[in-house]
C-alpha cells in the first residue's frame, strides 16, 4: 500500500461494561472535551474574579443544552420521518431491532442543534439570573471549539463523518465502512477548532472592550470553516445526493450572518465592565 494512504480500522468500542452497554471512544471524547473546556472557562472566570458558582450552575445548563440540542437536531434536520415514526427513539439511547429494543447508544447527534440547544440554554440561565446574555456569550465562545475538537476527534474514532474518495494517491481508508482512500475530514474539522481557538484565545487576551464579538467571532470561524470542509464530506443522508450545497452548508448561513451582525454592530462596551467593576456579577 501507498506510504500516503493509512488504513483505519479500529473497533470504536473500548470495552463492553455489559453484553449491551459499551464504553465507546466518541463518549470519552466527548466527556474529556467537556471537562477540559469547563477548567479552561474555570481560569478565565478566575482572571475576571467571576465567582465560580456562577459557572457550575451555567455548566449543567450548557451540558443539557448540548445534548439535548445535538440529539434533537440530528431527529429533525437529517432523518425526521423515522424518528416521526419512532419517537421513543429521541431521547432514549435505544432502537428497536426486530421485535425488541436493544440499548445502542445516542447514533446521530447534530452539530448544529447543539449550537442551537446551547444558546437555548444560556438564555433560560441568563433570564433566571438575570445575567448579561453577550457577556456570557463570549466567555463560552473561547472554549467552544475546545470541545467540537474533541467531538471530531470521536468521529475519527468512529470512522464516521469521513470525506469523499481522494484522488486514489493518499487518504484514508476507513476499513470499517469500504476499501476507498478518502478525506479525513474529521481530522480538517479538529484541526481548524483548534487553530479558532487559539485565535478566539489571542483575542480575548489583546482586546480590552467585547460584548457578542467573540462570540460572533466564533460564529463567523467555525461555520465557514464547516462551510468549505463540507464540500469534502460524503453527505450524511441520502436527500443530500440532489441538493447544490448540503444541509451541514445550509444550516451554517444563518450562524454566519449572526457572528457577522454582532461583530460589526455598533454596541456600548461599558455596560459589561461596569458589571464586573460593581461586584454584582452579571455575565
Amino acid at each position: 500500500m501507498n506510504d500516503t494512504i493509512l488504513n483505519w480500522n479500529l473497533d470504536p468500542v473500548i470495552y463492553w461494561i455489559t453484553g449491551s452497554f459499551p464504553l465507546k471512544y466518541y463518549g470519552l471524547f466527548f466527556i474529556t472535551g467537556i471537562l477540559l473546556a469547563n477548567y479552561v472557562a474555570k481560569r478565565i472566570y478566575i482572571k475576571e474574579n467571576i465567582p465560580l458558582e456562577n459557572l457550575e450552575k451555567l455548566f449543567i445548563y450548557i451540558v443539557i443544552g448540548i445534548v439535548l440540542g445535538a440529539r434533537l437536531g440530528h431527529c429533525f434536520f437529517y432523518e425526521p420521518s423515522y424518528y416521526f415514526n419512532n419517537p421513543i427513539e429521541i431521547l432514549l439511547p435505544i432502537k428497536k431491532i426486530g421485535d425488541s429494543y436493544q440499548f445502542i447508544g445516542f447514533q446521530g447527534l447534530a452539530s448544529h442543534g447543539g449550537g442551537i440547544g446551547t444558546l437555548i440554554a444560556i438564555g433560560i440561565y441568563c433570564k433566571k439570573y438575570k445575567t448579561n446574555f453577550l457577556g456570557v456569550l463570549d466567555r463560552i465562545a473561547i472554549v467552544t471549539p475546545i470541545v467540537a475538537v474533541f467531538i471530531r476527534l470521536g468521529n475519527f474514532m468512529n470512522s464516521e463523518i469521513y470525506g469523499k474518495p481522494t484522488n486514489g494517491n493518499w487518504g484514508i481508508v476507513f476499513q470499517r465502512d469500504d476499501l476507498i482512500p478518502r478525506h479525513p475530514t474529521q481530522l480538517y474539522e479538529a484541526f481548524s477548532y483548534l487553530l479558532i481557538f487559539g485565535i478566539l484565545m489571542f483575542t480575548y487576551k489583546n482586546k480590552t472592550k467585547y460584548n457578542g464579538q467573540i462570540f460572533g467571532l466564533l460564529l463567523v470561524l467555525v461555520f465557514s470553516a464547516r462551510f468549505i470542509i463540507e464540500f469534502f464530506k460524503e453527505n450524511q443522508v441520502g436527500f443530500e445526493d440532489g441538493m447544490f450545497i448540503n444541509m451541514g452548508q445550509i444550516l451554517s448561513i444563518p450562524f454566519i450572518i449572526v457572528g457577522l451582525i454582532l461583530i460589526f454592530i455598533k454596541k456600548n462596551p461599558k455596560q459589561e465592565r461596569n458589571v464586573l467593576a460593581s461586584g454584582n456579577i452579571k455575565i
